[in-house]
């Protein structure tokens, strides 16, 4: 059963009839900014992580020809280094991705992949 009263002037905006074109717009939060600050986590989190294994392939020195345990250590450091690197990079590539976070959030990845690539070649082993 229906009430007689005529509708409240903040029931007009729920059903649609407002004479206020302002009211009829959607009430949504900025999608681009919620994409951004999703995307943010896992790229930041991955670009660390990439990082993280580059400095002990940077800082480990072989004792000498014969250390083949600081050669493999160095090569997987690199490995996982760039494999990281390139999860980031792969990401960025999307182009919905790319849509909302341009390219300074990849460069530190590709920076840190380029370093590890550089180290693992020139490690010698």
């Amino acid at each position: 059963m229906q009430s007689s009263r005529p509708p409240h002037t903040g029931d007009r905006q729920k059903t649609g009839h407002s004479r206020h074109p302002v009211d009829d717009r959607p009430h949504r939060p900025d999608d681009r900014r919620l994409f951004r600050v999703v995307l943010a986590v896992p790229v930041v989190l991955l670009t660390l992580a990439a990082a993280f294994f580059l400095w002990p392939a940077i800082n480990t020195r072989p004792d000498g020809d014969w250390d083949q345990a600081a050669y493999g250590g160095i090569e997987l450091a690199c490995a996982l280094a760039v494999v990281l690197a390139g999860a980031v990079g792969a990401l960025w590539l999307a182009p919905s991705v790319r849509r909302v976070m341009r390219w300074p959030w990849a460069v530190p990845a590709v920076v840190l992949g380029v370093a590890a690539v550089v180290r693992w070649v020139s490690s010698g082993a």
